[in-house]
Formats: C-alpha cells, structure tokens, sequence
C-alpha cells in the first residue's frame, strides 16, 4: 500500500545516501504535491544533501544533479512508475496507480493495526476527577483525548495500559466531607440512604446531589473564613485513615467514582487500573521516594531564604547557575517545592512516587482487587491498601517505559516538575531516552457558546448574552455536567431520527440516537487542537452536513448504502476486481477523471501516515481532520457527474469504481472507530 511503498522509498534513499555521499540521514523528509500531475510525494532531500557535502568536504553540488543521481536507483522500486526531477532540485515520485490501488483492494477489511512493539510500554493516564462530584463538560474533554490518543498508540503497535487516578484523600473530598458532616449533620448511614435511594431522574443520583452540597460548602467558607480550620481537620483525618470521618470520605469517593465510570461508560471510555492516592499514602509510597530524591541529590533542604525548612528540587541551568538561588521570587515557586515547612508534600512531590511507580523505579508495588467489567466486558482493576483484600492474581501494572498525562493546562509547570524530577532518578542514558518520551498532554478548556448555555438551563445576564463564550466554575456551581450535556444531545438526535426513521422500533431509534450524540460529541472535541479553548454549541456539533461527526457517520452510511442498492457485498466485488488485469485497471486511472479518482484513492491510502503522525504528536485532531476531508472528498466524488456508480454500464470501470468505494469505506470506518465514534445501522 501507498504508506508501506513511502517507507521502502525513504529507506532505499537512506540507503543510497550513505553509498553515495557517506552520509548518515535518520530520516527522510517527504512532502505531498498540492497537485496530482505532480506526483504522489516529493522529497527536497537534494538542497539539505547538498549544504551537508559542502559543509563535510567544501565541495559545492548542484542539487538537480544530486537529485536526477538518486531518481535512477528509484526508479527499480516496484510500485514506483516513474521518477521526475522538478524546479531546482525537488525529486517527484509518481506511484503505479494500478498496483497500488489493487495492493489497497486484496487488503480486504484489516485495520492497520501493527504487531506490538516489544519491551515497551506507554502508560496513558487520563480522566482522574476528583470524587467529589458529578463529572462537567471539562472532564469530558480530558478524558475523549486520553480514550483516543490511547486507541491511536494501539493502532501503531504500542502496548497501552490506561490509568485513572483517584485523588480520593484531596481537599475537594474533604469539602463534601465536610457538607455531609457539618452543613448537614448527616451520619454515615444517612449519606449510604441518599447515595442508595430509588432514581427516578437524574436529579437523583449522587454525584448531582454533592455537586450542589460542594457549592454550597464553598460559600459556607466564604461566610466565615474560620471555618475553613474544619476543612483542615477533615483533611488530616481522611489522611490519616482509620476514623469515623476517613471510613465517610472513603464511602462518598467511592460511590462518586461509580458515577464517574457510568458516565464515561457511556462515550465508550473504560480503564485498565484505577490507582487511588489513598494507597500512595498508606502504602507509603512518598516516604520511599522521598529517599530516593534526597539520596541523589535532585532535591535538597533550604536552611534560609524565601523556602526555608522545605526540601525543594533543583537542577544545573545550561549557563551553571542553580536553579532557586539569588532568583527573584517567581510565581511558580511553590510548585518548586516538594516538601513544605510544615512537614507536608505537595502534589508535585506526590506524582513524583506514583510516575517512579508508573516505571517500576519505587521498588514497591500496589495490592489490586477486580471492580468490575466494564461495557465490553473489560477487566476494571482498582488499588487496596488492604493485603488481604487484594487478589492473589491480577494483571501486571506498572512498570511502564514511559508515561503519559493528560492534564489541563494550568498544571504544565508541576507537571514539568514531575517529568524533571523522575528524569533526574534515571540510572542509564538509555533510561533517560525511553523516559524522555513522557509527556504532559495539556489541553484548553471548554466554555459554551450563550446558545447553548440557555439551552442547558443557565441563567445568562444581557453582558453574557453577547458574549462568544460563557465560562464556567465548580467551586460555584457553574456549570454543565456530562451527563446532562449527553442527555440534551441525545435527545436533539433523537427529535431528527425520528423524524426520518419513524418506521424504526423506539429501542433502534434510541439506539441510533446515541450513536450519533456520542459521534458529535466526540468529535467536536477531537476536531480541535489540544491547547485550543472550545465553545461548544449544540447546533453546530449535530449538524449533518459540515465538519461534525454525524457528517462522517453519515459518509459512512451512504458508501454502505451503494452497495445495499446494488445488492452486491464487497467482498462480491473483490471477486470480480481480481479478474481484471492491471492495463484494465490502469486504464480507470488515466485522463483527467482517472486523476480524479486516484486523488480519492491515494489520500484514503494515507491513512496509517497520519494515524502514525498523530501517534507522534500525541495529537487525536490529526485523524478527525483525516476523516472529515476523505469524507467530503469522497461527497464531492459522488457528486461528479463523470462517475455514474449505481447507473454505469461498462462492468470493468463499475467495478473499478465500486472497488474504490470499498477502500474508502473501509479506511473512514477505520479512522472514525480510533476517534471512538460507531457508525448506526441508519441516518
């Protein structure tokens, strides 16, 4: 295919570059022609070989030469039809369509998925939401670009274990604590009565009623800043453990976590390991960090200055100067600290242990216990500090060769902190490359457009009325839970299957509705780049037409539907495309219409390049932007009136073309199940 024929090129171009030139070259750098007739890739690999011979042996070469000396070897790769020099030095490869294009149809309907890449493994950590309350619409983000960046690492051969980290001993549980107990003086069996009730609307469930008790706490607070001695107190003994106040904190955390999951569940996102920060305390997973980073030197005792008494991490600038000393005080200085005056570690110092963890750098190990199975059926393992309550045999977590976080972008700086802190605990150079790979995967935020606010039910003033986006807060109660969001828009899906489907069972309309309101959701946010603030709107994210993905679910169906009105199956095709000889196939790809058709062929072909980019980049919005352009290339193809597919008599080019549609089919079905998003029986 054209992916694997772009790989055999830039190798036998590295190959002839270290024969000719006795040059080393890592990498080729290839670009795709804006242009068909300019061929299918061009490499500026001569002006770079060209500065590189001068500058090695002050010998000056003319690119074009260089280029025309590398096109000859070119020329034998099979696949490759011909090879043209252009402008200065520009090496233009133009592929046989013909062989290419049957390489894309035997292919039948395999993914691209590779072989696992031995001795390693990447550990994707995403959602970890406080359990304190509902999850909002910021959540949701966190977690789609965890869910998809996870199946798109999958897609390239990397082994994946996701994580999710219950931060269920923090200050914001503390604070629902703190409203059960002291707000409302309820007991531990009256708060299991409310968490346990009937749920007759969602208005019942126990994640909205503690979004609203955690509101209400805040501005408790607000009334009396001397209560917020309460919250400290709470604090210590969820902490410490082992108390009427603890055993309450662990209830609450845990029933909200259930919500957490269902929530999830229903944008088909899952987990492999729940790790819970109370394990990393009892476990005493800090106290053995702590030794390891003051044994070697990555953090030290301040006896004087601004962060006297605290351990603090400090590294060698490039200029030698150390970081910490004779600076002016800078806002990112807590984040600097580790341990505070009093005793107690940060959340730097915190994720610093649980990613030495991640790596298998601790020398300690969690006990696991099985949660459940997830909506696939999917083990869901989560952390117990509690021995015998750990099963004897689990999955093997941790040691990771590297780790991913998707956090937002507020914790860049801590979160640089903890990659820094970990990378200075590495013991070899080959260590310190498989860790550098570790990355903080920030993402924006998400407002609402005022329309879809009103929508949702909030409040808007005349100022926010006439503003683009409306932001939100928890800490006040403004804001949109996930639940709701999905509620609302699967029943805007609903209002237009029904409209042109009524003749379906109720059960297969709302199926279908949920398909395309998770379609829309996830794509909206996946459309985006990850350091982009989002406004979301309810009319544009659902519309069928346009970049949405109810569009792309539509795209899918209707290439589906060709061959249902043809009553024929693709594989019915296949066996009639295998008859045709390679001038018969060739012939379709000529002229002007046959530029047309190769043009939708060869970008469907590239979709393994951008899923690897993607990969790369950590970046999902590579693979939506994918789908969305095969998907309206392919409508504009569809559209062309020199390709009658259903009507055309000539049997060779209907074959042809219907094999065609079958490769993009099956290459947007592909890209559109790593973007998490099914496509319904009916649109």
């Amino acid at each position: 295919m054209a992916s694997s024929l772009t790989t055999e090129i830039k190798t036998r171009l590295i190959a002839l570059v270290r024969d000719a030139y006795n040059l080393e070259l890592d990498d080729v750098v290839s670009e795709i022609p804006p242009k068909t007739e300019l061929g299918d890739l061009a490499f500026p690999l001569a002006f770079d070989l060209a500065k590189r011979i001068k500058a090695a042996t002050g010998e000056k070469k003319n690119p074009r030469e260089i280029a025309a000396k590398l096109a000859e070897d070119l020329k034998a790769i099979a696949g490759v039809a011909r090879v043209e020099i252009a402008g200065p030095g520009y090496l233009n490869v133009f592929f046989d369509r013909a062989q290419t294009f049957t390489s894309l149809v035997k292919s039948g309907s395999t993914t691209n998925s590779q072989l696992p890449t031995p001795n390693s493994k990447l550990i994707v950590e995403h959602t970890s939401i406080n359990p304190n309350k509902a999850a909002h619409i910021g959540h949701v983000r966190n977690s789609v670009l965890g869910d998809t960046t996870a199946r798109i690492l999958k897609a390239t051969g990397e082994t994946v274990e996701i994580h999710n980290y219950i931060d269920n001993t923090g200050v914001q549980v503390a604070d629902v604590v703190v409203g059960f107990m002291h707000l409302e003086n309820k007991s531990l069996a009256d708060i299991k009565a409310i968490a346990e009730r009937p749920v007759k609307t969602r208005e019942d469930n126990f994640d909205y009623y503690c979004w609203d008790l955690y509101s209400r706490v805040g501005q408790w607070y607000e009334e009396d800043k001397t209560r917020l001695a309460v919250r400290a107190q709470t604090l210590h003994e969820i902490e410490e453990g082992d108390n009427a106040t603890a055993e309450i904190g662990e209830y609450i955390s845990s029933k909200i976590v259930d919500c957490h999951l269902e929530t999830m569940a229903r944008l088909d996102i899952s987990y492999d390991l729940l790790a819970r920060e109370s394990e990393i305390l009892h476990l005493h997973f800090w106290a053995h960090a702590f030794e390891k980073l003051k044994a070697s030197g990555v953090i030290v005792f301040e006896t004087e200055g601004r962060n006297k008494d605290c351990w603090v991490m400090r590294a060698e600038t490039a200029d030698g100067v150390t970081e910490g000393q004779g600076e002016e005080e800078s806002e990112h200085d807590a984040d600097k600290i580790i341990v505070r005056s009093n005793g107690t570690v940060t959340y730097t110092g915190k994720d610093i242990a649980y990613h030495l963890w991640k790596l298998g750098k601790l020398g300690l190990d969690f006990h696991y216990r099985l949660l459940r199975h997830d909506h696939h059926g999917r083990e869901v393992w989560i952390t117990t500090g509690d021995e015998f309550a750990g099963s004897a045999t689990h999955p093997a977590f941790g040691n990771g060769t590297a780790f991913l976080n998707v956090i937002d972008v507020g914790q860049s700086y801590p979160q640089a902190n903890v990659k820094k802190g970990v990378m200075l605990l590495a013991a070899s150079k080959e260590e310190l490359d498989r860790v550098a790979r570790s990355a903080h995967l920030a993402y924006e935020k998400v407002t609402l457009t005022p329309a879809a606010a009103v929508e949702l039910g909030l409040e808007l003033s005349e100022a926010d009325q006439q503003r683009q986006q409306i932001g939100m807060s928890g800490r006040k109660g403004l804001g949109v839970k996930a639940d709701d969001l999905i509620d609302r828009l699967e029943a805007k899906a609903l209002a237009e299957v029904q409209s042109r489907n009524a003749d379906l069972p109720e059960a297969q309309q709302q199926k279908i509705a949920h398909q395309i309101a998770v379609a829309a959701l996830r794509y909206f946010l996946l459309k985006y780049t990850r350091t982009s603030i989002i406004a979301f709107d309810f009319e544009e994210a659902l519309k069928f037409r346009g970049e949405t993905g109810p569009y792309l679910q539509y795209s899918v169906r209707r290439l589906s539907n060709i061959f249902s009105e043809l009553g024929r199956s693709a594989d019915d095709v296949r066996v009639d495309f295998a008859q045709l000889s390679a001038e018969e196939v060739a012939a379709q790809f000529a002229g002007e219409a046959g530029d047309v058709l190769w043009s939708l062929v060869y970008f469907a072909s590239r979709l393994d390049d951008v899923v690897q980019v993607s990969a790369n980049a950590f970046e999902p919005t590579h693979v939506a932007k994918y789908a969305f352009q095969l998907a309206d290339q392919f409508n504009t193809f569809y559209q062309d009136k020199r390709f009658h597919i259903l009507k055309e008599s000539d049997a060779k080019r209907k074959t042809v073309l219907l094999a065609a549609v079958d490769v993009v089919r099956q290459k947007l079905a592909q890209a559109l199940s790593l973007l998490g998003i099914d496509v319904p029986e009916k649109m």
